[in-house]
């Protein structure tokens, strides 16, 4: 028993000594988290409780390893058998493969992966992007929302199709035995609801249950619980608000700051000694958290003393930025630091091109971590293959990339007739497209052979165009082809959006600082910084702050503080969430933070001036306060206003909720309450 409490501190000791009821450990960024869950399993079973009763969720495969290793390493007994420490999808499939035949299915199912699904939904013949319809049917899942209960509450036309579609899908999956990603919750909650006494068995079966990364669940893990915890309360739940940074993929933060209202005399344990960062780290993280409404309340203090300031770095634009970060970071590897033990976070992704290019000149060794290079992703490398067919219109692997993207009703059999047509005449598919004319049509629809001839003819007409101004060729792009509105309808269209502008304000750019250069003199520069090397072992990490979360560094660069980037503003954006995630990257530092702020930068195609990020004051890392522009736009009962999903609709009612304006709604005779941050003026 000694040893499950060596090196445990008074509030982790008391974590694990609680064992009976509910448990609320609010465990803060670097607090020793996971050495109190495996603790507290040890415990339980050096206490009597048999393995076979404990069940503990984890939200990752690697994290329900770690801990399985860690708690049997603090067992002296031998045990026959150890307790189920798994990922909530797991423990779903586990279930189902026990208990499929309750909704009269075989357990010899079959799980699908999104691509799989993709291709199922794509097999309909639809005319909506393939990402929207997938990304509606996961949350009609996860909101436990049936075929026939979507159809009846859909308005508006594309929701009806999509709520159709689903019907469809769900027919399809059933009938040959599938399940997908959202079913392994779905549907072990719908047979645990469906049987009081299976379910009343279950929560017998796993009388202690601990969750981790309680922040992170959503309303249907929340149910699922309530299910497996029906029989007792023996419920231990860990996490840490102020990291709730995942609510655009589902999390409901109210899970946990709400938990004692969900489970009855639930016992609040704060876990606030840091281990990871220094006292001045922690300084700027707190005071910045503080600044948040919705929050337990906890303040981290550390063990490793004050350490160096947090530095800030005002740089005039994103290059300058850039190199100077390099050039501190070369001064650390030269000073002897490990390349491994430095970092730099950015909350979008479109500000990792400048810091890639300047640690490229730099010739430092570099690794993205969750995330692709700027140059590898899929809108960027769209772009780029307009970029190059227009250049050479006989490029094939570029035609290939981007001939049905935007969707032009090109079908995959019609694009390979296409290619082997090409091949017999030996020439490019360009070429074949625009020259064997009525070979062309003999092998297509005549749909498809006019939208092929308006393909050839408008990427001709861009070409001749070159000659008079390189500079309008992304406008006449867009114009045409319309790539960004095509990624705009996507589900994830916020990032790769901020992408392509980001990509064309580099363009426009090098057209500006070099007026005599060619397109292929561009596409050439930039086949140099993305053909980079292989990296080596020792690399620094380059990643977006939500790739971060669970990592620590000894020296970390923050990028991009800057009103519009961090915080990201505008629809749909939370910023208390944008907050927690500026928590998140202060606190993965543990020797030395820096935080960069730009005065200028490329967006939306246009270099634009900027104003310091809120956070900066917040953190107590500059003086003064900033004054954050406020919306002049006023809405009144009366005004016309646009949604997105919704449509036009008429403010009927206007009323404050906390900092926010919330707005009731006359869409078409349907009320909603809708917060003015999403709506527009029309």
């Amino acid at each position: 028993m000694d040893k499950i409490f060596d090196n445990l501190n008074d509030s982790q000791e008391a974590a694990v000594k609680q064992i009976d009821g509910s448990l609320l450990i609010l465990a803060g960024a670097g607090s020793g988290k996971t050495k109190t869950i495996t603790s507290r399993v040890a415990y339980l079973i050096a206490n009597g409780i048999p393995p076979s009763s404990i069940l503990t969720l984890t939200f990752t495969n690697k994290a329900a390893a770690e801990m399985r290793h860690r708690a049997l390493s603090l067992i002296e007994n031998e045990i026959s058998f150890s307790p189920l420490l798994c990922t909530f999808h797991k423990f779903g499939l586990l279930f189902l493969k026990f208990h499929m035949q309750k909704i009269d299915r075989s357990n010899a199912f079959v799980i699908i992966d999104t691509d799989d699904k993709k291709r199922i939904i794509k097999s309909f013949d639809i005319d909506l992007p393939i990402a929207l319809v997938t990304s509606e049917i996961s949350r009609f899942k996860n909101n436990l929302i049936t075929p026939e209960e979507a159809i009846a509450g859909a308005e508006l036309l594309n929701y009806k199709k999509i709520a159709n579609i689903y019907k469809k899908y769900e027919a399809y999956i059933t009938q040959n035995n599938l399940v997908d990603f959202d079913d392994l919750l779905a549907l072990p909650y719908r047979i645990l609801d469906e049987n009081p006494e299976l379910c009343k068995e279950t929560s017998q079966k796993y009388q202690y249950i601990m969750v981790d990364e309680y922040q992170d669940t959503n309303d249907l893990q929340l149910k699922l619980l309530q299910k497996l915890t029906s029989s007792h309360r023996n419920l231990c739940v860990v996490g840490d608000d102020d990291q709730s940074i995942y609510g655009w993929r589902g999390a409901n933060i109210k899970n946990i700051l709400e938990f004692h209202k969900q489970f009855d005399d639930t016992k609040v344990i704060k876990l606030e000694t840091n281990y990871r960062s220094t006292n001045n780290i922690l300084k700027a993280a707190n005071e910045l958290i503080e600044h948040n409404r919705n929050r337990h309340g906890k303040k981290l203090v550390g063990v490793k003393g004050e350490g160096k300031e947090v530095e800030v770095i005002s740089s005039d634009n994103e290059t300058i930025e850039a190199s100077t970060i390099a050039r501190r970071i070369s001064r650390l590897i030269d000073e002897g630091v490990n390349p491994r033990d430095i970092a730099i976070l950015y909350r979008i992704n479109a500000l990792s091109r400048s810091i890639e290019e300047g640690l490229n000149k730099a010739a430092i060794s570099y690794k993205m971590v969750g995330g692709l290079k700027f140059y590898e992703r899929a809108e960027i490398k769209d772009v780029i293959s307009y970029l190059r067919l227009i250049a050479n219109p006989h490029d094939d692997f570029s035609l290939k990339r981007i001939i049905n993207k935007p969707k032009r009703g090109l079908g995959k059999a019609t694009i390979d007739k296409l290619l082997l047509g090409a091949h017999e005449k030996e020439c490019s598919v360009f070429h074949f497209i625009s020259q064997e004319h009525d070979a062309v049509k003999e092998m297509t629809t005549k749909k498809a052979f006019t939208t092929l001839e308006t393909f050839v003819s408008d990427i001709l007409k861009i070409k001749e165009s070159l000659s008079e101004s390189l500079y309008n060729l992304i406008d006449d792009i867009e114009d045409t082809f319309g790539i960004k509105a095509y990624y705009e309808s996507l589900p994830t269209s916020l990032e790769r959006v901020l992408n392509i502008e980001e990509f064309y304000g580099l363009f426009r750019d090098f057209v500006m600082q070099n007026p005599e250069a060619s397109l292929d003199e561009f596409l050439n520069d930039i086949s140099l910084q993305s053909d980079q090397d292989q990296i080596e072992e020792d690399a620094i990490s380059v990643m977006s702050i939500h790739a971060s979360k669970g990592l620590e560094f000894d020296h970390l660069f923050v990028i991009g503080l800057e009103e519009g980037f961090f915080p990201l503003l505008g629809d749909g954006t939370d910023l208390e969430e944008e907050r927690r995630l500026g928590y998140v990257a202060l606190t993965r530092a543990k020797k030395e933070l820096t935080l960069s702020t730009s005065s200028s930068r490329f967006y939306k195609g246009k270099r634009a001036g900027l104003m310091k990020s809120r956070f900066l004051a917040e953190a107590g890392v500059i003086k003064g306060s900033l004054k954050i522009a406020k919306s002049t736009s006023s809405f009144k009962k009366g005004t016309l206003v646009k949604h997105k999903i919704f449509g036009v609709g008429r403010v009927i009612e206007v009323s404050k909720v906390k900092r926010e304006t919330k707005l009731k709604i006359n869409f078409q005779g349907t009320h909603k309450d809708i917060l003015a941050s999403f709506v527009e003026k029309i």
